[in-house]
């Protein structure tokens, strides 16, 4: 699989590890935390790895995977898991979109509010 986006944090259960790309490192502690609890809960549950990355356009892209041996791992709940984050916390995710695009793409605000 074949992909530019750029992560901002992932979890793996196997390693039991959390990693935040230090690139964003400016994103407040309050959302680190947030994004570290939403990785860490959802390997927990699921198991495999989780990812939270950025889109060529600046959408946050949530995905998870996991190694073929794992026959633990629920394909099917952790889909579910995913939508279900998804539409809990897709103001966090709105708002983390905003950051990419002006921080990061160095992108302008007024065209980011004309486009809306």
């Amino acid at each position: 699989m074949e992909n530019d986006n750029i992560t901002i944090c992932a979890a793996n259960a196997y390693e039991k590890k959390y990693y935040f790309n230090e690139l964003f490192q400016s994103v407040p502690e309050s959302i680190k935390n947030e994004l570290r609890v939403i990785c860490v809960l959802f390997t927990e549950e699921v198991g495999g790895i989780f990812t939270i990355s950025f889109d060529e356009s600046g959408d946050v892209v949530l995905s998870t995977t996991a190694d073929e041996e794992d026959i633990l791992y629920d394909e099917i709940s952790g889909g579910l898991l995913v939508k279900e984050i998804q539409r809990k916390r897709q103001t966090l995710f709105e708002e983390l979109k905003l950051f990419y695009r002006i921080f990061v793409k160095h992108e302008k605000l007024e065209e980011l509010i004309e486009e809306e």
